[in-house]
């Protein structure tokens, strides 16, 4: 009996030390079951210059690397490494071969082999591999300007059109020298596109570039060649009185921003700076949507003016100076024309649209905006009443709304602003239609004409 029990304990013993391997295996780290994680640029093409990224990631750390590189000039190692320290996160380079532009076929493969150093599979460890596959385009799209406007005023706005091809197109615009983008519709025929420009009235120098990008990283960049004719503009050093606090402060009630503050002074500052801002970021984001998936055909436009038989009262471009008792305060730019006529006059569009803005904003009152296409936009400001609503299509001499005092103003009177993909312009521009006429009717008959082969 001693014998038995003797054997059986042994085999009980036995069979815990299995079952202790057995579980330490499966738990340990030493022995983690998962291959390395392989993972590279979402991009499926590449234009052979830049360099392409490669990730690898293993809980118990990697052992080794390799990257080859499939084409029709057959298989080649672009990298291999055994770490002597194991990393559990590598991010790794691929550079080009230095014969790359010797490929002439389109499609290359990527492989890319790991593993790690875990004591799995009987102390080889785990192991991944992943395929990636690249279409070669090694071209820059190519760029032609068409027509443009012949000159840009500061302040003011100009067109460009001009030619895109390319087969893997990713980005279109045209770029000034202060980072500002203005995003290009298609036109007239496929592989053209048109664009309004403008010249921000705060920026002193003006360049427009246009950049086109594709898929593969390559970058075309075109200049437009516009003649630049500087404006000044009126700068106005205001002095703030007491009396002109007062009324501020009967305004600024109406305000949320300023309605716990009794400060008058306060209150100013406020209303020309948070408010202010406020006001025209809304005013900016709205008239910055282009639709890109539109072909235009033609741009006809009318001459602007909104109000009949109006005087102006406040030009565009006016950079006005606050002082009080001989301490400058803050500034502002008046980015509009100020007209007044008669109390509660008419306000007629004499162009077509689409309401995009109708309601309260902040400093510019009761206020409608209205998209014309190309990123053109028209604002209305200050009115006592406002006669549409947003989406509705307004016809050519519609009445849109009646001229007021609502929001920051003093007297009855309309601000009306123009604005080139969320910049305002000068609207003396676009209210004249010789200049009309010349920059943008003119432009687009001329490329027109070029496109065809006439």
């Amino acid at each position: 009996m001693k014998r038995k029990s003797s054997s059986s304990f042994g085999v009980l013993i036995g069979l815990a030390v299995v079952v202790g391997v057995a579980l330490f295996v499966y738990f340990s780290s030493m022995f983690e079951r998962n291959a390395p994680v392989i993972t590279m640029a979402a991009s499926k093409y590449w234009n052979l210059k830049k360099p392409l990224n490669v990730k690898i990631e293993d809980e118990s750390g990697i052992n080794s690397y390799k990257i080859t590189m499939k084409s029709d000039k057959g298989s080649k190692e672009l990298q291999y490494e055994q770490l002597i320290t194991s990393k559990k996160s590598l991010l790794l380079t691929v550079e080009p071969p230095r014969d790359a532009y010797a490929i002439k076929g389109k499609n290359i493969e990527i492989t890319v082999e790991a593993n790690d150093v875990s004591k799995w599979n009987f102390f080889a460890g785990n192991s991944a591999r992943k395929v990636f596959k690249y279409i070669i385009d090694k071209r820059r799209p190519q760029l032609a300007i068409v027509a443009n406007s012949y000159k840009i005023s500061r302040g003011g706005s100009a067109l460009v059109i001009f030619k895109a091809i390319d087969e893997n197109l990713k980005d279109l615009y045209i770029e000034n020298d202060k980072g500002k983008k203005f995003i290009p519709q298609p036109f007239y025929k496929d592989g053209y596109y048109i664009s309004l420009l403008a010249w921000p009235v705060k920026a002193d120098t003006f360049k427009a570039t246009v950049v086109a990008t594709d898929l593969a990283g390559n970058v075309a960049k075109s200049y437009v060649p516009l003649y630049l004719k500087d404006k000044s503009y009126r700068v106005s050093n205001i002095t703030i009185s007491d009396k002109f606090l007062k009324t501020t402060a009967n305004l600024a009630n109406q305000f949320e921003e300023t309605e716990e503050e009794r400060d008058a002074l306060e209150q100013f500052k406020i209303l020309n700076g948070p408010v202010r801002t406020a006001n025209e970021t809304l005013i900016h984001n709205l008239s910055s949507h282009v639709n890109i998936d539109e072909k235009i055909n033609d741009f006809k436009v009318n001459r602007v003016y909104p109000l009949k038989n109006a005087a102006v009262v406040a030009y565009f471009g006016d950079h006005r100076k606050y002082y009080y008792q001989d301490k400058y305060l803050t500034d502002s730019y008046h980015l509009g024309l100020d007209l007044a006529s008669n109390t509660m006059a008419a306000i007629k569009s004499q162009n077509s649209g689409k309401v995009v803005f109708a309601d309260f904003n902040g400093l510019y009152g009761n206020m409608a905006m209205i998209a014309h296409g190309l990123g053109f936009y028209t604002i209305y400001g200050h009115c006592s009443s406002l006669k549409v609503n947003v989406g509705d299509e307004i016809r050519k001499n519609q009445l849109i709304a009646n001229t007021g005092a609502t929001g920051y103003a003093m007297g009855d009177h309309l601000h009306f602003g123009i604005l080139v993909q969320g910049v305002e312009v000068r609207p003396q521009e676009w209210m004249d239609q010789q200049w009309i006429k010349l920059n943008i009717i003119d432009i687009i008959k001329s490329a027109k004409k070029i496109i065809n082969g006439d």
